[in-house]
């Protein structure tokens, strides 16, 4: 019997009052239904938001240390049930068994970072310029958060926003992607086991248009966290700032390895392996470019191609299986087409291009991990984010020359160079135009307690992860304290 799943408003679980639903399915065996679940409206969103608004007055004013107590509790739940989540997300979203263990491992890094923050949200006192008089600053709360994530890592991401959020004091209306709605209810439900109050985090299930837009519209919603598109994120920020909302948006990327002729070409393979078709090519720092030095570009080519016709496709839950499906049939579709586009512009490709095929591999969305060289900087390859597993090489004569390339797209997010030369490592580092650089790694693995982030178009210039994430979810509060017992007119009297 197909599992039914429920939305979690105000600390009790409950249907969408339409009564309608959607399925969501597995990927790698699209006759498996995962579960169903309820297509929200305006009605759900407005309950929610009204419950998160009367819970945030109470929740506020629980010490920060003991908000933190509730997120260590919810790391423990999470490390007892690591299994069980992974497989799970495996099933609705298609990644293989060991990326989901990983993606539920962040989580649970984030929860024992979160926990420690509650301790440690600092403020400043300074000197005052006019005697007997005292100055800080301090963090306070904000209010309703909406938070609204993608479907490709389905448990880390959202702990990424609901985590510090929670721990900051905010309560939270949770909108997760209409692809990995499951993963996102055990999220809920571990929360709410580990006693997080009514009212203070709430999931609505439904479609971006009807349920996401509504929360981004919602005056009663004081800040918006959203992952995904830069399309859907343009019009997020057009609708926020009509009530100035605070808006976060963490967008899309068009990473790029840069391997000069001194690699090391082995690492430097498995970094551009991992990198391009872990989660199938479905990540925002996903590698889509490779920047390929002329010295040692048949070399490395003959290896890469070699090594990528190898990758074994196939269900994510089976212990052979190293690249899994795309998310469903229009990501398929719309890697394809990409395909389609690097030919008509002339590159040549060198691997895959086309569904994979027979066998287990007919119940599925799986395309075959694709290889394009002959690629030049202004082709669509190399300019626009494909989110799939297609990867573009670029061949370049030098460290300027590569560096230019590489900061020739809209996006910012991830990169990296191999290189055995410091000088290089550094030039790189200071010249190259993302929010994160690797040196002699992949441009995937960020770690929870580090910024996460791009620029240009890749965001606003918020960051998730590590301590900055603590800066979007508060708001500085400045006081003074006036103990000389007359008026002091600051700069007049100073």
């Amino acid at each position: 019997m197909t599992k039914k799943y429920q939305n979690f408003i105000n600390g009790k679980w409950s249907d969408a009052k339409s009564g309608k639903t959607f399925e969501n399915r597995n990927p790698a065996n699209w006759d498996e239904v995962v579960g169903t679940f309820p297509k929200s409206s305006i009605e759900e969103v407005n309950e929610a938001v009204a419950a998160a608004r009367a819970a945030f007055e109470k929740w506020r004013l629980v010490p920060a240390p003991k908000r933190g107590d509730i997120l260590k509790k919810v790391g423990d739940i999470m490390v007892a049930r690591k299994e069980e989540i992974g497989q799970l997300m495996t099933r609705e979203m298609g990644k293989v068994l060991v990326e989901t263990r990983g993606d539920v491992q962040e989580g649970i890094d984030t929860a024992y970072y979160a926990a420690s923050e509650g301790r440690r949200l600092f403020g400043h006192t300074v000197p005052s310029e006019l005697p007997n008089k005292f100055n800080m600053a301090m963090r306070v709360p904000i209010g309703v958060a909406g938070v609204i994530t993608p479907w490709n890592f389905p448990m880390a991401i959202p702990t990424w926003k609901i985590f510090p959020a929670l721990l900051c004091g905010n309560s939270v209306v949770f909108k997760p992607a209409s692809d990995t709605p499951a993963t996102a209810t055990v999220l809920v439900e571990i929360l709410a086991e580990a006693g997080v109050p009514e009212g203070v985090i709430n999931i609505v299930h439904g479609g971006g248009g009807e349920v996401g837009m509504t929360i981004v519209n919602h005056p009663d919603v004081d800040l918006i966290s959203f992952t995904g598109g830069t399309d859907v994120g343009i019009k997020i920020s057009e609708t926020a700032a009509k009530t100035l909302k605070r808006v976060s948006l963490e967008l899309g990327g068009k990473n790029a390895v840069i391997i000069m002729d001194d690699a090391d070409l082995d690492l430097a393979l498995e970094g551009v392996l991992w990198g391009a078709f872990g989660t199938t090519g479905q990540r925002c720092t996903a590698t889509s470019r490779v920047i390929l030095h002329e010295k040692v570009y048949d070399k490395f080519m003959s290896m890469l191609v070699d090594r990528t016709k190898k990758l074994k496709l196939g269900d994510g839950l089976k212990p052979n299986s190293q690249v899994g499906p795309c998310v469903n049939e229009g990501q398929r579709n719309s890697v394809h087409t990409y395909t389609e586009i690097g030919l008509k512009e002339g590159a040549r490709l060198l691997c895959g291009g086309e569904f994979a095929t027979g066998g287990d591999l007919d119940k599925g969305w799986f395309y075959k991990p694709t290889i394009f060289d002959n690629v030049t900087p202004n082709m669509r390859l190399a300019q626009e984010e494909i989110f799939g597993p297609i990867l573009s090489v670029l061949k370049i004569r030098s460290l300027e020359e590569a560096i230019t390339v590489l900061n020739g797209t809209i996006y910012g997010l991830s990169s990296s160079i191999y290189t055995k030369n410091v000088n290089d490592a550094f030039v790189a580092i200071r010249d190259i135009k993302a929010g994160i650089t690797y040196i002699n790694a992949p441009t995937i693995g960020a770690e929870a307690h580090m910024p996460f982030g791009g620029v240009k178009q890749t965001g606003n210039g918020h960051r998730e992860g590590g301590w900055t994430v603590y800066d979007f979810f508060t708001e500085w509060k400045t006081v003074y304290i006036d103990y000389s017992g007359g008026l002091q007119r600051a700069q007049i009297d100073n």
